[in-house]
């Protein structure tokens, strides 16, 4: 049942993708006829549809592109990926992640606004811990609501490819109906947990320090982006609790022009340790639609957490010239192979995390794709779907 959900979801994201790219304005009729190009362009892909995280749901995501300026030939355009799913069970997650350039590329906005309403799970800290503990009603669920506003504003350095700015994370959590397997855990405890459920609010003020040559930041063929966050969440700021969160990603792209002009290979490093008094809905993990695409996302947490991941992007080397050939052209796939590393500290693992999958794309605008990835855990063997706009990394 739930194959044919994902079937029927895919039916629909292609139909809607050709209708889409079907309406756009043309950059040009002909070489004596000049069509002026819009400046805003937006794909909106939805239907029915099924994740092992959440189950059987009605979701979809929106992709909008604009120059914030029209008449600014050096920034890139603005990319706003809005992700909504309202799930059977009574649920709903909206997820907004913009990245803005402004004033010729001079000033970045970035950032995750989120709001989040469902049943989630929580497996402990620890990957022993997380590795044994069976995902169940009694053992590892709960209801969550969260809000995040976590807005980061980078100024570039002089006329280098540097970017410093600073970073807000706001988050308020409101847990109910926790298992008895939450109720039960010593770090769900110590943070306030009851059989009723804990109610609190993290607040931190911080850095982004990047280096970005990448030729599109959405969606790279070329370049390098390397980023380094320190987050310190303190009562002066608002928090219930007191710790600090660094972050630190490294991701490179080689274009591979002898397997087609839109082939490429991308990898990325990036490591997570957060010290203090951490929640434990903050605890350094890997697992998310961004890196080790088939883990649960947060089953595996500690204090700290690193992955690498290597992935191949090919788009098919189709030349358009009717209606089937114009649907081929914008359609690829990509397969990647990862890592993961758990444990209490960066120099300290207690855990291997491999991990490897598959996914489709879909180009929804110029360089821009909706994916399809569907990625593999062997540790605990779980296989998952994930449905984004905008490439992993």
């Amino acid at each position: 049942m739930a194959i044919k959900r994902v079937l029927i979801f895919i039916l629909l994201l292609t139909f809607s993708t050709a209708y889409a790219q079907k309406k756009r304005t043309k950059e040009s009729r002909s070489d004596s006829v000049e069509v002026k190009e819009k400046n805003l362009r937006f794909s909106i892909l939805g239907g029915p549809g099924y994740t092992p995280d959440f189950g059987a749901l009605i979701g979809g995501s929106a992709l909008f592109t604009f120059k914030i300026d029209p008449t600014d030939t050096i920034s890139n355009r603005s990319v706003v990926p809005f992700a909504f799913a309202f799930l059977f069970n009574g649920g709903i997650n909206l997820l907004l992640r913009p990245q803005l350039y402004i004033n010729e590329d001079k000033i970045r906005i970035l950032g995750r606004y989120s709001y989040i309403n469902n049943m989630d799970n929580y497996y402990g800290v620890g990957y022993d811990v997380n590795k044994n503990i069976v995902r169940s009603d009694s053992t590892t669920s709960y209801s969550s609501q969260l809000f995040q506003f976590n807005p980061i504003v980078l100024f570039r350095l002089k006329n280098s490819d540097f970017f410093l700015g600073p970073i807000w994370d706001l988050r308020k959590n409101n847990i109910t109906e926790p298992s008895q397997g939450v109720q039960d855990d010593p770090y769900y405890i110590e943070d306030g947990g009851t059989p009723e459920g804990v109610d609190f609010l993290t607040s931190g003020l911080g850095f982004s320090l990047s280096y970005d040559t990448r030729d599109v930041p959405s969606n790279a063929y070329s370049g390098i982006y390397f980023n380094f966050q320190f987050i310190e969440y303190a009562n002066i700021f608002g928090s219930d609790f007191t710790f600090n969160v660094t972050d630190f990603q490294y991701s490179q792209y080689l274009k591979l022009p002898k397997f087609g002009d839109r082939s490429a290979l991308a990898w990325l490093v990036k490591s997570t340790y957060a010290s203090g008094d951490v929640p434990f809905t903050q605890y350094a993990s890997v697992g998310s639609p961004f890196d080790l695409r088939g883990y649960y996302k947060g089953q595996f947490r500690d204090n700290s957490a690193s992955a690498l991941v290597c992935e191949y992007r090919h788009m098919l080397n189709v030349t358009p010239h009717n209606f089937v050939t114009k649907m081929l052209h914008k359609v690829g796939f990509a397969a990647w192979g990862g890592l993961g590393m758990l444990g209490p500290s960066p120099w300290d693992v207690e855990g291997w995390l491999p991990n490897y999958g598959v996914g489709l794309r879909i180009e929804v605008q110029p360089r821009m794709n909706f994916r399809m990835d569907i990625g593999h855990d062997p540790v605990v063997g779980n296989t998952l779907i994930y449905f984004n706009m905008t490439e992993a990394f």
